[in-house]
């Protein structure tokens, strides 16, 4: 079953394929999505990324938590379920 991930504190111009790409070293991506304004189409510095397996998710999160990338300390942690507005 996919595991879905926090990406927190990432670069500005880190894109979708970029955090991926990061995310690979640690087991198969299914997706991986960075946070966009939706009227700029800025980052908002963070996003999500969904592993393959449980233990890809875990590895990932054992390898990646505190990596720095372009200069900022990137967190890694499990995704909350989305909340209902």
């Amino acid at each position: 079953m996919a595991k879905n991930l926090f990406v927190g504190s990432l670069p500005w111009s880190v894109n979708d394929e970029q955090l991926a790409q990061i995310f690979a070293e640690a087991g198969s991506v299914d997706s991986a999505r960075v946070i966009t304004e939706r009227d700029t189409g800025r980052s908002k510095g963070f996003g999500f990324v969904e592993m393959a397996t449980e233990e890809e998710a875990k590895k990932a999160v054992e390898t990646l938590n505190g990596k720095e990338i372009e200069g900022r300390a990137i967190t890694v942690n499990e995704a909350r379920p989305r909340e209902e507005r």
